[in-house]
């Protein structure tokens, strides 16, 4: 048997598995969509949204990319969260990292990563630029390491609040409210590091004072 076979085999299980739990629970689902929550989080495969906070389908609005970048320029990163804040009313938009990142890891080294991950990368390392003097007072690898994770976390969360879709939902809707969190790949515990509830005010240079509805 290949992998991929021992993944649709693995598929018919789990559904058979809903059905005897739950006969409706497809016809259900697939009438509506719901979640409070849009999840921006790490690619990594050791970080699923549903799993690590005991979720089901339909609960949890879901965009990953590598170290959950927020880039003013990722047209997906953006259609996603036009969606999920004006048609499917989120009230929660969540930034996760996680501890042991290997986008993050990469970042803190001089390596060339060739084009495109050396552009991806280098948004990370304006973040180290950004918080060099706290980062450069941390003597332990791994602390820093582990800071610069919390810390491109706190930023990602920020430039969502830096974007007129996030906005005008605040100020038309009162919502959502922003959250940073990172995950402990070696204890599977949640740390929220950030958060900005509705209408937090940023830096003047960033807001919008003529926002329509």
């Amino acid at each position: 048997m290949t992998p991929y076979d021992k993944l649709l085999l693995e598929n018919k299980a789990w559904a058979q598995e809903q059905l005897e739990d739950d006969p409706d629970f497809f016809n259900r689902l697939s009438q509506i969509q719901t979640p409070d929550f849009l999840w921006i989080g790490c690619s990594d495969s050791r970080v699923p949204a549903d799993k690590i906070t005991g979720t089901q389908p339909g609960e949890i609005f879901v965009h990953r990319n590598i170290a959950n970048m927020v880039v003013n320029t990722d047209v997906n990163l953006l259609s996603v969260l036009d969606y999920a804040v004006n048609h499917l009313k989120v009230k929660h938009v969540i930034v996760c990292g996680h501890y042991g990142c290997g986008g993050i890891k990469a970042s803190m080294t001089k390596h060339d990563f060739r084009a495109v991950l050396n552009m991806w990368l280098r948004n990370i390392k304006d973040v180290q630029r950004l918080h060099e003097d706290e980062l450069n007072g941390i003597n332990d690898e791994e602390l820093k390491f582990d800071r610069l994770v919390e810390l491109n976390v706190k930023e990602q969360v920020q430039n969502l609040a830096k974007t007129s879709i996030i906005q005008r939902a605040w100020k038309y809707h009162q919502q959502p409210h922003l959250h940073g969190w990172v995950y402990g790949l070696k204890d599977g515990i949640i740390n929220p590091v950030f958060e900005m509830p509705a209408n937090t005010h940023i830096n003047p240079l960033y807001e919008y004072d003529d926002l329509d509805s």
